[in-house]
């Protein structure tokens, strides 16, 4: 495992106890899209599907169930799958939803942004909480770079395609 994966995704659990604190300090989910987090339960399912299949570390078991345990908590929606059906690298079953989860997280943020200019209440945990996301995502970029250059047959190209796609609505 390399830094850049490592500190990604320490942002993202962050971005979820940020999130979780502020929903039991004000006892509300006033400000945070629902729809958000419900897209955000079906990427983790259908990425996390190889941990049924395949062992890689410990770690790697850990930060799932803890991704998908803090995502199920909310609910699950969603409708990109004619997409990612037929633009993937193989043609099965965990790679189709591997690409589905990647497309679909690219845009689970929309929802979050219209909540905001709705109530037009950004708090300190919610701005928090969107720019630890975007870090995230900015620094699996950087992860997906450095595995290109270091490891032999890393050749993935649809991560990078919804990554810049999903750092720019971030970087909005």
């Amino acid at each position: 495992m390399n830094i850049f994966r490592l500190v990604g995704d320490m942002t993202h659990l962050a971005s979820v106890l940020v999130l979780l604190l502020k929903i039991h300090t004000i006892k509300s989910y006033a400000g945070i899209s629902l729809k958000t987090q419900e897209l955000f339960a079906i990427v983790f399912s259908a990425r996390y599907l190889d941990l049924f299949t395949d062992f890689i570390s410990f770690y790697n078991t850990v930060m799932k169930f803890i991704f998908l345990g803090s995502s199920f908590s909310i609910h699950i929606l969603g409708k990109l799958f004619l997409y990612c059906v037929v633009v993937n690298e193989k043609f099965t079953f965990q790679e189709v939803m591997w690409t589905f989860s990647l497309y679909l997280e690219a845009v689970a943020i929309l929802p979050q942004p219209v909540v905001l200019q709705r109530t037009r209440n950004i708090d300190n945990l919610t701005g928090q909480y969107i720019f630890l996301l975007g870090a995230y995502r900015a620094l699996y970029i950087l992860n997906w770079m450095y595995r290109y250059f270091t490891e032999l047959h890393y050749v993935h190209w649809i991560p990078w395609i919804a990554g810049l796609a999903q750092t720019m609505l971030y970087a909005d």
